[in-house]
């Protein structure tokens, strides 16, 4: 009976990551055959739609950061108790990341596409635009599978952390391949790096 219960318990993490791995690709296709517009359906006051992604996707990271320390604090993995209100600010801030995660996806996609290849003035894409737009892909379906995780009380106990840790990677990745990176080489949007 035993092996049965485990069995049942595996088929959640494995249609999870399954589910995951078809968003992942299929937002990649999208991504890739969509003719970009090059611009998105709004700035929130900022100059331009890379302006307003950058600073979005720091409050992602941030709000990432912040999850992973909640999330280590939840688990008494930081020695000491978590307060009554944690659990509540840590579903509030992660829905509210997840929310930016899309919102930001959804310009990526739409403005610019997944970059593959060359551009249209013949140059090459920079690994660092096609490794940012694999890691954004990537990201939307460990959202999936964190979604699910989350949901789950038949799953392992080991899914959880998991799929946590795995869209805390992904996300971290993607954030230093985008905002981080134009940070670095253009500065603060609307410091005058340009």
């Amino acid at each position: 009976m035993a092996e049965s219960t485990s069995t049942k318990s595996l088929a959640i993490p494995l249609t999870a990551f399954a589910a995951g791995a078809v968003v992942a690709l299929l937002v990649g296709v999208f991504g890739k055959v969509h003719d970009p517009t090059l611009a998105g359906t709004t700035t929130f006051g900022f100059r331009t739609v890379i302006d307003m992604k950058v600073v979005v996707s720091v409050v992602i990271g941030v709000l990432a950061v912040l999850q992973l320390i909640g999330a280590l604090w939840l688990y008494g993995k930081l020695g000491i108790a978590a307060p009554s209100w944690l659990g509540t600010a840590h579903r509030i801030s992660g829905a509210v990341a997840v929310v930016l995660l899309v919102f930001v996806a959804y310009h990526c996609l739409w403005a610019l596409g997944l970059e593959s290849g060359t551009l249209a003035d013949g140059e090459p894409v920079s690994t660092r635009t096609v490794v940012h737009g694999v890691l954004g892909c990537a990201v939307l379906g460990a959202v999936v599978v964190k979604v699910v995780a989350v949901r789950s009380r038949r799953a392992p106990g080991w899914f959880l952390p998991v799929a946590g840790g795995l869209l805390f990677a992904l996300l971290i990745g993607a954030v230093l391949t985008s905002a981080v990176w134009y940070i670095g080489a253009q500065g603060w949007p609307g410091s005058g790096g340009y």
